[in-house]
């Protein structure tokens, strides 16, 4: 099925049909309401009555008629704008928007290219990803903590397997968990150091988180730059102690925004067949 948005909108309080909004767009492009008239298939009256009828309800000159022809007003053209900001946000993209968060989105960018498919990737912590889909702005959301999938009952994709190593700037070896007693970490929102962090919970670990990062970029950076600073990172991003491997493995999802796409169908059945040797090239485990 295809669909295509129509929009109407309620300005003080007044419900404004998109009749009207495609008439003020045809008189604006073409600066004569008889030609905007013949564009839309309609009456010069009847393009007319739209308009001195809205005009009435808001309270507010729309389109005035000058020597030249007819021109709109800067209260319709702030009106006009508003409209077309919002037409732009209901309909469908170009490219395909992938968003979500920095480890699973990077992956997909690749297994994207590698496919051929056109496509924007916004990488972001899985909290303002999943802000944008819920939105309708994304066609594919990547997530890097399996867990909001399970919370939200999305229908989502496996997409990869991935475990935390930790990390710091540090020469110490560490073998054991009771090594990171009394220890400082650093935080990212968003990931899945949760797991990490739920392990030393439940073992009784007293450590301390004193930094919240959004970005294992600079998560990565910040800690290799200071003294007995540790985190935890994804181990197809970066090298690090496999301490915790067993406890911190976790899956990478994907969501369609659109199920029934047959060009995102298509890319899917890419992953689960070819995509399988690309996603072991950078460092993740096959589902």
């Amino acid at each position: 099925m295809k669909f295509k948005p129509k929009l109407s909108l309620i300005i003080h309080e007044k419900i404004v049909s998109y009749r009207f909004f495609e008439a003020l767009d045809t008189v604006a492009r073409t600066r004569s309401q008889r030609e905007a008239a013949k564009i839309l298939g309609i009456s010069h009256a009847v393009l007319n009555r739209r308009i001195r009828e809205t005009e009435k309800d808001l309270g507010i000159k729309i389109v005035i008629t000058t020597p030249n022809g007819s021109e709109i007003t800067s209260d319709g053209l702030k009106i006009l704008k508003q409209y077309h900001y919002l037409m732009k946000r209901l309909s469908k993209h170009d490219k395909i928007v992938i968003c979500g968060g920095y480890i699973s989105a990077g992956l997909l960018e690749v297994l994207a290219a590698e496919y051929g498919l056109d496509t924007l990737i916004y990488q972001t912590d899985d909290e303002s990803a999943l802000y944008l889909y819920d939105r309708g702005l994304v066609d594919i959301l990547t997530l890097d903590d399996p867990v909001k999938a399970f919370m939200r009952d999305l229908d989502f994709i496996p997409l990869a397997r991935d475990h935390l190593v930790l990390v710091s700037s540090s020469d110490e070896i560490i073998t054991d968990l009771s090594q990171l007693e009394g220890k400082n970490f650093l935080e990212i929102t968003g990931s899945a150091q949760r797991l990490a962090w739920n392990t030393m919970d439940n073992n009784g670990i007293n450590y301390k988180i004193v930094k919240i990062l959004k970005s294992p970029y600079e998560a990565l950076k910040t800690v290799k730059n200071s003294d007995n600073l540790y985190t935890f990172l994804n181990n197809s991003f970066t090298s690090g102690c496999d301490l915790l491997k067993d406890e911190t493995n976790h899956l990478l999802t994907l969501v369609l925004f659109d199920q029934e796409d047959d060009e995102l169908n298509d890319f899917i059945e890419f992953i689960r067949v070819r995509g399988l040797r690309i996603i072991k090239e950078k460092g993740f485990k096959n589902i």
